[in-house]
């Protein structure tokens, strides 16, 4: 199943413009390289929800920690070590 991941934005790790850039989110521990373009908003300490390596929306602290600890008990985040990384 191809769902949203929410995450923590720790940092920016390349920005081309205030569009594009990349940042580092953590999702439980785990660290992803992640495309920024789809929320120019995000800033560090934002919840992102991510999708196939992008983040596609900012949320906040309580909705995130409640969507991935569901995600979490119904073992949807095995996947998680698959993310794409949109750095190549």
């Amino acid at each position: 199943m191809c769902l949203a991941i929410p995450g923590k934005l720790l940092e920016i790790t390349a920005t081309l413009d205030e569009t594009f850039r990349v940042g580092k989110v953590s999702f439980g521990g785990v660290k992803k390289d992640v495309s920024l373009a789809l929320v120019p908003e995000a800033k560090v300490d934002d919840y992102v929800m991510v999708h196939v390596g992008a983040a596609i929306s900012v949320v906040d602290e309580e909705e995130a920690k409640k969507t991935f600890e569901i995600l979490t008990q119904l073992g949807e985040l095995d996947e998680l070590n698959q993310l794409p990384d949109p750095t190549g």
